[in-house]
C-alpha cells in the first residue's frame, strides 16, 4: 500500500514538473513574441553593419584561370593507352611542379613582382578534374589584370619546367587566362545574411537571459504559481505612493 502511494505521488510530481516545463517554454515564447520588433531590428542593424564592414574593410578579390594539357608520350607518332594512364597518375606531380619555387621565382623575375615565393604561392591554386590530364591554374589578386598576367606567366614557366623535369614533349595550352569582370570575394549578400542571423541570435539570447534572471513578482499569476497563495484582490497605488516609490528607486540607484 505504501509503495503504491509513493508511486502515485511520484507520478503526480512528474506530471507537475512536465506542466511547469511546458508553461515555462510557452512563457519564453510569448516573451520573444512580445519583443519581436526588437529582435527584427537587431537583425537588420547587424546585417547592415556586416554589409558596411564588408564594403569598407575587405578588399575585393578577382580570380583568373588558365588551363594546360599535359601528356606523357613514349612515341612521338602515336599515343597509347599506357601514355594516358601514366599521365593521369602523374597529374599530382605536375601540380607540385607548378607550385615549385623554380616556377614562382621565374614568374616573379619575369613580371618584376614585389612578392616572395610564399606570397605568390598564396595567390595560386592548382586543380585537376577527375580522370583528366587537364590542369587548371587559378590566381587570386585584388587587380583583375594582374591576376590574368600572373596566371598566364605561371602556365608558361611551369610548362617549360615540367618538360625539363619530367622529360616529356607535350604541354599544351587548353585555355588562356581571362580578365575577370566580377569579383570572386567577398560575398556581400552572404555576409549580410550571416550578420542578420547573428544579430537575431544575440538579441534572443540577451532577452531570454534578462527574463530568466529577473525573479521579481510581477503579476497575479506569478504570486499563485511561485508563492502558492491565492489572490483575493489588488490595491492600486495612489499618485503619492508612486512618487514615493520612484524616490526610493532613485535613492537605491544613488547608493549603488
Amino acid at each position: 500500500m505504501h509503495s503504491v502511494g509513493r508511486e502515485d505521488k511520484m507520478e503526480q510530481q512528474n506530471l507537475q514538473d512536465n506542466t511547469d516545463i511546458e508553461i515555462d517554454v510557452l512563457e519564453l515564447f510569448h516573451v520573444l513574441l512580445n519583443k519581436f520588433w526588437i529582435i527584427l531590428l537587431a537583425g537588420i542593424i547587424a546585417a547592415l553593419a556586416f554589409v558596411g564592414g564588408t564594403i569598407l574593410f575587405i578588399t575585393p578579390q578577382y580570380q583568373s584561370t588558365t588551363k594546360m594539357y599535359v601528356l606523357s608520350k613514349q612515341d612521338n607518332n602515336t599515343i597509347t593507352q599506357q601514355d594516358m594512364q601514366t599521365s593521369l597518375s602523374l597529374t599530382k606531380d605536375y601540380a607540385e611542379l607548378i607550385k615549385s619555387r623554380t616556377v614562382t621565382e621565374g614568374v616573379i623575375a619575369q613580371l618584376n613582382l614585389d612578392l616572395t615565393h610564399e606570397q605568390l604561392l598564396g595567390k595560386v591554386s592548382v586543380d585537376s578534374a577527375t580522370d583528366t590530364r587537364i590542369l587548371s591554374i587559378t590566381v587570386t589578386d585584388p587587380d583583375p589584370y594582374e591576376a590574368c598576367k600572373i596566371a598566364n606567366a605561371i602556365r608558361d614557366v611551369a610548362a617549360n619546367h615540367i618538360k625539363n623535369v619530367m622529360d616529356i614533349d607535350a604541354v599544351n595550352v587548353v585555355e588562356t587566362a581571362n580578365i575577370p569582370d566580377q569579383k570572386s570575394s567577398p560575398n556581400i549578400s552572404k555576409n549580410g545574411v550571416i550578420g542578420g542571423l547573428l544579430g537575431v541570435l544575440l538579441s534572443v539570447a540577451i532577452i531570454l537571459i534578462a527574463y530568466i534572471s529577473n525573479d521579481t513578482i510581477k503579476t497575479q499569476e506569478d504570486v499563485e504559481r511561485y508563492l502558492g497563495l491565492s489572490m483575493l484582490g489588488t490595491i492600486p497605488l495612489t499618485a503619492a505612493d508612486r512618487k514615493n516609490k520612484k524616490k526610493k528607486q532613485k535613492r537605491a540607484r544613488g547608493r549603488r
